[in-house]
């Protein structure tokens, strides 16, 4: 059995287990389009969660709003409860002063607070993406501020950055155009570059001081 069939059986077993209680978040990245696509076999109508801080790129909006009309997805765009102005108003430029902070704001809480309705969470995460998820499993629990476990589930986990590419390319998924820019890891526009270190693709991400935004650290169970 190929990768892709191993990861597209995970997910059925996964979302026949939680019928009706499944999510999956999007950036729009590579990653996350590959699972995307598996996923919406088994619920075309699977919620999509999208967190939009305020700080994308134009060229990830557009091509959100592309895919989303393309494919007929059922996107769930996550707000920070302060707006991008409000928050500067009240505490300045964040991304500058306080990555740390900013990410919480604008991507943990919404995120925590979005995941709450569901009880099984998909994502296109990958070991290779970076030293601090190559112990990533295939399937883990989350726990929520609220207390609440949910299955968090990676089944591109052991996927390499090749596989993601030939998976596209056969099943023809348009993939964002920052690629082509030389970007390998794509977050909000501020504090994403391209990679220094040519061997960690998220090491141009934060001006390399840290390599995760929380969301995949915060109340994991091991």
């Amino acid at each position: 059995m190929n990768l892709a069939d191993e990861a597209r059986n995970v997910i059925a077993a996964a979302m026949a287990r939680h019928a009706g209680e499944a999510c999956l978040t999007c950036s729009f990245q590579a990653e996350d389009m590959v699972a995307l696509h598996m996923a919406r076999e088994f619920q075309p109508g699977l919620p999509v969660l999208f967190l939009e801080t305020g700080y994308h790129f134009p060229e990830t909006i557009a091509y959100r709003d592309e895919m989303a009309q393309r494919w007929g997805l059922n996107l769930v765009n996550l707000e920070a409860r302060l707006s991008r102005q409000e928050q500067e108003r009240q505490f300045g430029i964040l991304y500058q002063s306080d990555p740390n902070r900013c990410c919480r704001l604008r991507k943990v809480e919404p995120l925590m607070e979005g995941l709450e309705p569901y009880r099984l969470w998909i994502t296109g995460l990958r070991r290779e993406q970076s030293p601090t998820r190559r112990d990533l499993k295939v399937e883990e629990e989350q726990r929520l501020p609220s207390g609440k476990r949910i299955v968090k589930l990676n089944p591109l986990a052991a996927w390499s950055w090749k596989d993601v590419l030939a998976y596209a390319a056969v099943h023809e998924i348009p993939l964002l155009p920052l690629y082509e820019q030389g970007y390998t890891s794509i977050g909000c526009a501020p504090c994403t570059a391209k990679p220094s270190d040519p061997s960690n693709p998220r090491s141009g991400r934060w001006g390399g001081t840290k390599l995760e935004c929380g969301i995949h650290t915060f109340g994991r169970e091991e």
